[in-house]
């Protein structure tokens, strides 16, 4: 298995709409703090976080609006909570490197992809400014000009 595939069997779920949504400027690992029910959910990878947004709060950082649907066969003295908020594990360090550049400079937290890591479920949590309508448009424009490129290379 080489490079590439290995990487696409680790990611849980990618957060597609951040990167048109918002300029993502920084990027950073965080563990997250997970239930049994929702760590098999997420072997099937049933995970929705296209709304979910990080918020920093006592020193700590949380997941809000990941919805991690349960499985059928989730054991019947759990009541699962798909919505609940999720604790992200990050250093010291990273938190305060963080509220700095959520306070001082404006910036937004979205997560952008989840995925496995040495048997681990990762969040990565981008460090972000909204874009404009304009930035948008551009942003559209741009993929729809990479597709038509492609189309008439592969024609010859």
């Amino acid at each position: 298995m080489n490079d590439t595939q290995n990487k696409a069997s680790k990611t849980i779920a990618v957060n597609k709409r951040a990167r048109f949504e918002y300029h993502i400027e920084e990027r950073f690992e965080a563990g997250i703090a997970l239930e049994g029910w929702e760590v098999k959910a997420l072997r099937e990878g049933r995970v929705q976080f296209a709304d979910s947004y990080v918020l920093l709060k006592d020193n700590e950082a949380f997941l809000f609006g990941c919805q991690i649907s349960p499985l059928a066969t989730v054991s019947t003295h759990v009541t699962p909570d798909p919505t609940r908020t999720r604790k992200l594990l990050l250093h010291r360090n990273e938190i305060d490197r963080l509220t700095g550049a959520v306070e001082r400079r404006g910036y937004t937290l979205i997560p952008t992809a989840m995925y496995w890591s040495r048997g681990r479920a990762k969040v990565e949590i981008g460090m972000a400014r909204g874009k404009q309508k304009h930035d948008k448009r551009k942003t559209v424009r741009d993929r729809d000009w990479e597709r038509q490129k492609a189309r008439i290379m592969k024609r010859g």
